[in-house]
């Protein structure tokens, strides 16, 4: 059991060093990324390349949305939403199965709360889905919260898609057609992040009024 502890610490303390040496090295420089690919755009494998290093990224919490400033502006945007929903979804199921193996040791010790009840009790596809759409919430947070809830595998999945699929399309219409300045600025503007947050809500709404519906 002690050697198992060690073997998940060391895997963290991995995780944090591998993520601050990417950030560091400008490995994750969204500029440099597109620069480097887009001398691959001719090879069909480049979709697969792009679709696997955000599952890595992805799975162990690290920023694997930075590929939503490769991907948009090289391919037009359906395509660019299937690279992006892929990724996404495959990296959010890998680190729903890490984090859920990093935390089995101890989830027993909270399974009988009542948090742990009332947060397990409204995994449903809707609260999962109104994270996944809303503007500039963590994919991470999402994934690792879920595995470590253990939610229920079919919401996850279907939420993941649905939701990372909408708003990677929002996205890369707008990035899209304005490439040549890319910008964090370009996807702030209310008409863009404005339908993200209503959908979201909308989800939210639906999750208070189920929850309200079964307590009384």
């Amino acid at each position: 059991m002690i050697q198992r502890h060690r073997i998940k610490l060391l895997l963290v303390i991995l995780l944090v060093t591998l993520g601050v040496y990417l950030e560091l090295a400008g490995l994750l420089d969204a500029r440099q990324l597109l620069e480097v690919a887009r001398g691959y755009t001719q090879h069909w494998w480049l979709i697969l390349i792009l679709i696997l290093a955000q599952t890595i990224l992805f799975t162990f919490a690290l920023a694997g949305s930075v590929f939503l400033w490769v991907a948009a502006p090289l391919y037009p945007p359906p395509v660019a939403t299937f690279i992006l929903a892929a990724g996404g979804t495959l990296g959010g199921l890998g680190a729903y199965y890490f984090s859920e193996y990093l935390t089995s040791d101890w989830r027993h010790r909270i399974e009988n709360s009542r948090s742990y009840k009332l947060l397990h009790a409204q995994d449903n596809f809707f609260t999962l889905f109104a994270m996944r759409v809303f503007p500039a919430f963590p994919h991470s947070v999402v994934n690792y919260s879920a595995g470590i809830l253990k939610a229920r595998l079919s919401y996850f999945i279907l939420s993941a898609i649905l939701g990372i699929s909408i708003k990677s399309y929002v996205y890369a219409q707008v990035i899209y057609s304005a490439s040549t300045s890319l910008s964090l600025d370009v996807l702030l503007d209310v008409w863009i992040v404005g339908p993200l947050v209503l959908l979201s809500a909308a989800s939210a709404a639906v999750v208070f009024i189920n929850y309200r519906s079964s307590t009384r």
